[in-house]
């Protein structure tokens, strides 16, 4: 594990004291703007879009792998011939290893969700670290070798997760699009497809829900989204690809 000099620990202890006292200053709301920030933390690297001219964009799906619509979202993403970027959770994968290699056997991406999928805020560093490196673990185990990427369950980050990923070189990976969370957007895949297609840009990262039971009319959206898409020019990659594209 690398070690921080302990100028750069010392600075960072300091920052640490002078956000407690933000956050107990600003109360409530504040603490929940602070962890909800997509393109902003503490510590370390942040993504949640990538800053290119080029027309790509990175397809991503959080939670599972569930029976209900792994297989099915897999279907999804092979008739439309693109890669996407799957964000697990441990004790899905753990319940479910044999979902978790179908993916990896379909040349998808594969990022840390941390295994329970609690919200990774006010915990201790071993909850963090055991609930990444556990994840990390299973993802290894499935087959995957290429880079894993994490991303916060619902968002949710402070100060140790942060901290956590800087020292171990890894950014927090985020999103721009994200039509499940308007319930009227969610409804139906027409609306899924039409929220996408209208405020993806150039370096998008796109968040989806697609693989639990209730999740059909997401799955649905898969082609309408991809066919939009390319018809106006972009080109589907992973996150790991996306990231090479920073200022190009």
């Amino acid at each position: 594990m690398r070690v921080l000099p302990s100028s750069r620990r010392a600075r960072r202890w300091t920052i640490v004291a002078v956000v407690l006292v933000i956050v107990l200053v600003a109360g409530t709301f504040g603490v929940q703007a602070l962890t909800s920030a997509r393109t902003f933390q503490f510590f370390g690297g942040l993504t949640d879009r990538v800053d290119t001219s080029a027309k790509v964009v990175a397809l991503t799906f959080d939670d599972g792998p569930h029976p209900a619509g792994t297989r099915p979202l897999l279907d999804e993403l092979a008739r439309a011939q693109v890669p996407a970027t799957f964000y697990l959770i441990g004790q899905d994968m753990a319940k479910h290893p044999e979902l978790t290699k179908a993916i990896v056997a379909a040349g998808h991406e594969l990022g840390n969700h941390t295994y329970s999928h609690e919200r990774m805020v006010f915990v201790t560093p071993a909850f963090v670290a055991g609930e990444i490196e556990r994840t990390d673990q299973l993802i290894r185990d499935a087959g995957y070798r290429g880079e894993i990427t994490f991303r916060p369950p619902n968002g949710k980050k402070l100060l140790t997760l942060p901290s956590y990923l800087d020292d171990h070189d890894r950014r927090t990976i985020m999103w721009d699009v994200e039509p499940n969370t308007d319930p009227e957007v969610d409804a139906s895949a027409s609306r899924i497809a039409d929220f996408t297609v209208s405020n993806v840009r150039p370096g998008s990262i796109i968040l989806l829900h697609g693989m639990y039971a209730g999740r059909a009319e997401t799955r649905r959206a898969v082609g309408p989204i991809v066919n939009r898409l390319k018809a106006e020019g972009y080109r589907f990659v992973t996150v790991g690809e996306l990231l090479t594209y920073q200022g190009k």
